[in-house]
């Protein structure tokens, strides 16, 4: 298994700190608002990941943080004249249904910067006795050319960041490329009590004090957006291992940028899309099926046409499922014969191939092929043949195996509404059979005017959705 490492910028065997056992930190979202398509892709992307590394025997410890106080989120409230604590809690909870609707599960620990203070101020403290942070005025800044390294993450050289560096007017700091690990407190923020008065965290700090309090010190993977690498990621570094005086992280992974219509996303622009009104739109699944459709280091272009192609392979899949989930209840109820035996058995270099696209580089594109050329291969077959209870039920679950790998197939039917639709195809049939056709027909027209379509086979009534 190998990984691009964004650190050395070369793929690297996957070799993780305790055999079995891979210890993970996901930069998470700012809660201040409803979360955009950007930032469905690292989240989908390391959702599979985890998911992959789980698939292959590992242990995955899994952290994705909360950043709950911050300028974003101060002025949110500020407009809307209620308490930080307020915004950031509405946009967890809305974080939890956008997650949830991607097939995104819960990271093991979702830590808040508020609920790990004493780790934040332990940290700075540690950093300013080393010589790696002072004080100026309530605030506490990184001094960055204490740190030979800085600049390992996005290689660029500290002249180079120093020379295209801003520089404030009343600017305290010794360097321009100095980051602020504590903020004083201002008129109308939150505030937190610390040994240079006053204040809050700063924005990087939060995840170097984190994922150590709940990964160690030295973590195995890494991941977020690219355009984390710098300053956040590159700031981490410098903080976590001045502190700590050891390696923070041996394998850094980012996702490329997502374009919009060929644009970089941007409000002012007009092209800024949530992903609650893309959702609304195209479906979530649709949503992560498109995320998965490229490779996670290639830059992804959100469009229309995009989307309804996602859509269109997705129906196609589960189209495949329903079939087989047909044959599972109606195919005939008998051992496997030889042809079935040699085709389920057929299913390995499937996987192998899978499993090799995964492997190098977590190739999800090239998986979802493997996946596409597997359900032609099960159609051709079950068309071709009557197939068994049993070989539509291994077909079956080789698809779900490498589904469940990349987080498709989790869409649920409506229960209700579907139980109606068997209810009504019921009376149908024993219209059929008492011969009262008029009566069998008139239900048939009824569910084409729900959008259900009829199919009359040797092994039962199928039904799908148009």
């Amino acid at each position: 298994m190998k990984f691009f490492n964004s650190m050395t910028r070369r793929k690297e065997e996957f070799v993780p700190i305790e055999e079995g056992q891979v210890k993970m930190y996901c930069c998470g979202p700012t809660v201040y608002n409803l979360i955009h398509v950007g930032n469905a892709r690292p989240m989908i992307v390391f959702d599979v990941l985890r998911r992959y590394l789980e698939y292959r025997g590992y242990q995955v410890a899994f952290v994705q943080n909360f950043t709950d106080v911050d300028d974003k989120v101060i002025r949110k409230a500020n407009e809307e004249g209620v308490d930080y604590a307020e915004i950031a809690a509405r946009y967890i909870k809305e974080y939890y249904i956008d997650a949830h609707g991607l097939g995104v599960r819960d990271a093991d620990i979702h830590p808040k910067a508020t609920e790990n203070m004493d780790q934040i101020l332990a940290m700075v403290s540690t950093l300013v006795e080393k010589g790696y942070a002072y004080s100026v005025g309530g605030d506490v800044y990184y001094r960055t050319e204490k740190f030979p390294r800085y600049g390992c993450l996005s290689h660029q050289p500290l002249e180079d960041l120093q020379a295209g560096a801003r520089i404030d007017v009343n600017d305290e700091k010794e360097s321009p490329t100095d980051f602020a690990l504590w903020k004083g407190a201002k008129p109308g923020e939150p505030a937190w009590d610390s040994p240079w008065g006053p204040g809050r965290p700063g924005w990087h700090i939060e995840c170097s004090a984190m994922s150590g309090r709940y990964l160690g010190k030295t973590i195995d993977i890494h991941c977020g957006g690219q355009d984390l690498i710098f300053p956040h990621h590159e700031n981490e570094v410098a903080q976590s291992e001045a502190a700590n005086g050891c390696k923070f992280v041996n394998y850094w992974m980012h996702n490329a940028f997502l374009n919009i219509d060929n644009s970089k996303m941007s409000k002012s622009l007009g092209n800024f899309f949530t992903v609650r009104e893309a959702a609304e739109t195209y479906g979530y699944e649709s949503l992560r099926f498109f995320m998965l459709s490229a490779h996670y280091r290639s830059p992804l272009n959100y469009s229309r046409d995009s989307l309804l192609q996602a859509q269109a392979a997705l129906e196609r899949l589960y189209t495949a499922v329903e079939n087989l989930e047909f044959l599972v209840q109606n195919g005939e109820n008998r051992g496997m014969d030889n042809w079935e035996t040699d085709f389920t058995a057929s299913f390995q270099p499937y996987r192998e191939r899978f499993i090799q696209a995964m492997d190098d580089d977590l190739n999800t594109a090239d998986a979802i092929g493997v996946l596409f050329e597997l359900v032609r291969a099960v159609n051709t077959g079950m068309s071709e043949h009557k197939p068994s209870r049993l070989a539509a039920k291994l077909s079956l679950n080789m698809i779900f195996e490498f589904a469940n790998i990349l987080g498709l197939l989790f869409r649920k039917k409506e229960k209700n509404i579907d139980q109606k639709i068997e209810d009504m195809i019921e009376t149908r049939q024993e219209a059929r059979k008492n011969k009262d056709f008029q009566k069998a027909d008139q239900i048939r027209d009824e569910l084409k005017a729900m959008g259900i379509l009829l199919e009359d086979t040797k092994q039962g009534v199928k039904w799908k959705r148009v």
